[in-house]
């Protein structure tokens, strides 16, 4: 029988625990399994057994049925239940020689069940034949955690929101296919090389920069951004590997003179460089680091897409609102505009102020439903429509009127919230028309108030009612608001109306309580958000 000899890959550093209390039975079978090369130990009963097992480098258990303390049928259970102990068990025995013997033993866990007198050849090529199957599914299901972890490293870099998160994706994912520490580069669209470093051996998952060498990430940094190199090695293959040799003509060493292997991919904008300190990757772990270098490139050329995309929109949404408003003599105002964090959409909402001459202001806040350039543009065009009916003479409520009949005529199909205030600050009074908007609040030292006025939508083509005029308090503060700062999925807007009324003051400078209000509710935003706050009185 010639089988375990032409195996050393199964055979060598292999132990095996003989577990028997006849000695001469384990002198017999131990000595069979030595001159085959493997390592073996001995024990006399089960709790013996257990406890080598426990913490041996055991890779078989060779298990008598009869021993003093406990059968082995029972030692085999504990052994196949408990995943920290589970190794393979081959049973032989004298005694239990039964088929209903060899059947229990099966059927309780037992890889395999030998009767004696059993031949040298039979034992030895039985107990490479479990180790071959054993370590063939431990291959498979250690492949098959692989897979899904690369599956969730691919999911999370597709969802990171900045490069930061990103590189800290890609190292995790890789810290944890290799199971060694692991760093990450990114070249950022800003043309900056953001890093991370991950250690899977620290249980709070905190960075540590000495886990792989700095003077390593250093050069590599360097290969990242748009240059001959880059260039380079980013058109020659998907990703360039280097093991423990040189990157670059350097040696890739740690700090402490450990070996580390570094990988790099490129995909059009993207380039990302893996570092793991290990001195070799074996061929089933660099294909999957392939696979995760390659899907982290694709990553960061997705996310500087939506960067540069996110730019230009809010670039051009910016464009679209008034620049900076100068405050009339005796007011004080402030604006915010902030796009919604997760939209890369141009939005609908804006804010006006004007002034109107003879002590008179005009103040609107709005939203066109909507993310898109075509809702960008209707809420242009009712900005600056807005902005001449009021130049006209005309007051809040003839100005909805008119501008739902613009929306009539040119975009029948849209639908935009308005509201609308003349401040007449010689008489102390501001006339009010609201078109669906949410309520503009009031802020005094008696407290803080919504203004009452109500009417349809716009879009809606219904009339709009007469004007509501309120005399203002000696000291006053205006919040003018869009939907995007107490909106929340899962929040009741009631509670969270509530909640931003009790947050307004009269006290505090607009430029005070607008930073007050987007770091009290802003969070992670799901819509624009547009404020407009104004402070007046003694």
């Amino acid at each position: 029988m010639t089988g375990p000899e032409t195996a050393p890959d199964v055979v060598d550093g292999t132990t095996i625990l003989v577990v028997d209390d006849n000695a001469g039975n384990r002198y017999v079978a131990a000595s069979w399994l030595r001159r085959a090369g493997y390592r073996v130990v001995e024990a006399t009963t089960g709790t013996e057994a257990l406890d080598r097992v426990a913490r041996d480098p055991i890779d078989v258990v060779l298990l008598d049925v009869g021993l003093p303390d406990m059968s082995g049928f029972e030692v085999c259970e504990r052994i196949k239940s408990d995943p920290v102990l589970s190794r393979p068990v081959i049973h032989l025995s004298a005694t239990a020689i039964r088929g209903q013997d060899r059947a229990q033993g099966l059927t309780r866990g037992a890889d395999a069940y030998l009767v004696e007198p059993v031949e040298p050849d039979e034992l030895r090529a039985t107990v490479w034949s479990v180790l071959r199957y054993h370590r063939a599914r431990a291959a498979a299901e250690r492949l098959a955690d692989r897979l899904a972890g690369l599956s969730r490293a691919t999911m999370a870099m597709n969802a990171a929101v900045d490069f930061d998160e990103l590189a800290t994706t890609i190292a995790s994912g890789a810290a944890a296919l290799a199971e060694v520490p692991a760093a990450a580069l990114v070249a950022a669209s800003d043309r900056t090389v953001r890093r991370a470093v991950v250690d899977p051996a620290d249980p709070d998952d905190t960075p540590r920069c000495d886990s792989v060498s700095s003077r390593l990430l250093d050069r590599l940094a360097g290969t990242l951004p748009d240059g001959p190199a880059a260039v380079a090695w980013a058109e020659a293959v998907d990703g360039e590997a280097v093991d423990g040799e040189a990157v670059d003509g350097e040696a890739v060493d740690g700090e402490a003179g450990e070996p580390a292997s570094a990988l790099r991919f490129g995909f059009r904008a993207g380039r990302v460089a893996i570092v793991l300190r290990t001195p070799q990757l074996g061929t089933e772990l660099r294909d999957l680091l392939a696979q995760l270098g390659n899907a982290a490139a694709l990553a960061v050329d997705s996310l500087q897409l939506y960067v540069e995309e996110h730019t230009l929109a809010l670039t051009l949404q910016r464009a679209f609102l008034p620049s900076g408003p100068v405050a009339p003599p005796g007011l004080e105002v402030a604006v915010r505009y902030v796009p919604a964090a997760q939209n890369t959409e141009i939005g609908g909402d804006f804010y006006e102020v004007v002034e109107l001459g003879e002590g008179r202001l005009l103040l609107a806040i709005g939203d066109v439903s909507g993310h898109s350039i075509h809702a960008a543009t209707v809420m242009v065009e009712l900005r600056h429509a807005l902005r001449a009916y009021a130049v006209e003479g005309h007051g809040p409520a003839a100005i909805l009127q008119r501008l739902e009949d613009l929306l009539r005529r040119y975009h029948p199909r849209e639908f935009a919230t308005v509201c609308v205030m003349v401040l007449d600050t010689v008489r102390d009074v501001v006339t009010v028309a609201n078109a669906g908007h949410l309520a503009p609040l009031l802020a005094s030292p008696e407290g803080t108030v919504p203004l009452a006025a109500r009417g349809p939508m716009l879009g809606l083509r219904r009339p709009h009612g007469a004007d509501s005029v309120l005399a203002l308090p000696p000291r006053w503060t205006l919040v003018l608001y869009t939907d995007g700062l107490v909106e929340k999925r899962g929040v009741d807007l009631d509670a969270a109306l509530e909640d931003l009324r009790t947050a307004v003051s009269v006290d505090p400078a607009p430029e005070e309580l607008g930073d007050r209000l987007l770091a009290r509710f802003a969070g992670v935003r799901e819509d624009d958000i547009a404020l407009l706050i104004l402070r007046g009185g003694a």
